[in-house]
């Protein structure tokens, strides 16, 4: 079996803006590499909060999700307290991409 590269584990922007100026095709500054990400996470989060769903052809779905209110315990003390209707975001990956995991 062919040993898998790993990339990164846990990243940060300084990681992704080394691997945009490695793997990019065409020869990028580090500011040119900085505005790529720059502009990447700008588009992914606008379109996530206007739109609620950001669909990525070959990655899969990011989608914002509802969570409704509801009661849970305080871990440090055990007494029962209302957690408030939250949203937050998940991705579902496609099944393309699920296949390579």
């Amino acid at each position: 079996m062919a040993k898998k590269k790993n990339l990164l584990v846990a990243a940060t922007k300084s990681d992704f803006v080394k691997l945009i100026k490695e793997q990019s095709e065409v020869a990028l500054t580090n500011d040119q590499a900085k505005q790529m990400y720059d502009v990447f996470t700008k588009i992914m989060k606008e379109t996530i909060v206007g739109q609620e769903k950001l669909t990525m052809n070959g990655m899969g779905t990011f989608k914002v999700n509802k969570r409704k209110a509801r009661m849970g315990k305080n871990p440090q003390t055990g007494e029962d307290m209302k957690i408030k209707a939250s949203k937050t975001v998940g991705f579902k990956p496609a099944p393309s991409f699920k296949g390579e995991l």
